[in-house]
């Protein structure tokens, strides 16, 4: 019998990605992620392609949730369910309204459009012009004279993958259809700097996981499977983490020294990435067994420091072709 690591506390779904999400009781859980979850994203015009809240921080001010009950639809690519987005001022418009598309681009400053998860056939919606260096510096908070952050964790294929498309094809998460996070990390974090707010809402967690202590817990089950009563996952990576848990959303304020916390003291991450073993049904309350790796040290090791040469080749390859930008 796999030893009781947690339990889950809280799950997030986000109807609208980079916006407030809503909090769940539980949620049917599928290969792609929760159901229903980042099933719209809001597209730069000017650059033909899905953005975030890394480039419109604004975006987080806004929330979203479903116009009626996603349950029993497909939600899936091209199956578009209607979400009502309200904005920093509480106006409402809903996804259908041809307004919404004006609102956003008065909002935000730029012309904007709201869309949904485009169909599989339709590739090309998830296309991305090649992020520069000073993109990546401005999307990760740093400054010049930083280094940019250490993507060697990631897959090859997955770097691949995401140098082309602003998010997976099929799919409108970043990286990963799951993201995990311990209260026991948002403790260590909140210990180091204890004038911060390490609130889950920064974070944007689709599960948030009860645990004792004040660690970094999650990282050490990367390579491992995590089995609730009918759903599993498999934990993959640490989370890196850009600038968006230091912007202002909600009622909590901009703080800087959040991210600072983080990359002082956890190597820039927070939480873990997953993908999903086994669908089923996820619940509030529901208790978490870690099946370890079976060299859960080296997969750590792996996962954080880039592991055999050929990553690292590939890694100077990508670097140097990345453009400066300015």
């Amino acid at each position: 019998m796999n030893p009781v690591v947690g339990t889950v506390a809280e799950i997030w779904r986000y109807p609208v990605k980079s916006m407030g999400g809503e909090r769940l009781a539980q949620s049917a859980v599928a290969t792609r992620g929760l159901h229903a979850d980042r099933m719209w994203a809001v597209r730069d015009v000017e650059l033909n392609t899905f953005t975030t809240a890394r480039r419109w921080p604004i975006l987080l001010r806004c929330s979203a949730r479903f116009a009626q009950d996603p349950a029993g639809r497909s939600a899936g690519p091209g199956d578009v369910l209607e979400v009502i987005v309200v904005f920093p001022d509480g106006s409402e418009v809903r996804s259908s309204d041809p307004a919404i598309h004006d609102r956003l681009s008065e909002l935000i400053g730029k012309p904007a459009t709201l869309e949904p998860l485009p169909a599989l056939s339709e590739k090309g919606r998830y296309r991305t012009p090649q992020a520069t260096k000073a993109d990546i510096r401005r999307q990760f908070a740093l400054a010049d004279d930083e280094p940019l952050p250490d993507f060697s964790m990631f897959p090859v294929r997955k770097l691949a993958e995401l140098a082309r498309y602003a998010t997976p094809v099929g799919a409108l998460y970043d990286a990963y259809p799951i993201l995990l996070m311990t209260r026991a990390s948002l403790r260590a974090m909140a210990e180091r700097s204890p004038s911060s707010q390490f609130d889950v809402r920064r974070f944007r967690p689709n599960v948030l996981i009860d645990v004792d202590g004040a660690e970094l817990a999650e990282f050490a089950w990367c390579g491992g499977r995590l089995r609730a009563p009918s759903v599993a996952f498999d934990t993959e990576i640490p989370a890196l983490r850009c600038s968006i848990p230091t912007r202002r959303q909600g009622d909590l304020p901009a703080d800087p020294d959040v991210l600072r916390t983080i990359n002082a003291h956890a190597d820039h991450c927070l939480g873990v990435y997953a993908n999903v073993a086994t669908a089923g049904t996820l619940a509030e309350g529901d208790p978490l067994e870690l099946e370890p790796s079976a060299a859960p040290s080296a997969t750590v090791a792996v996962a954080r420091s880039g592991a055999t040469a050929l990553k690292r080749g590939t890694l100077r390859v990508i670097d140097a072709l990345m453009p400066r930008g300015h």
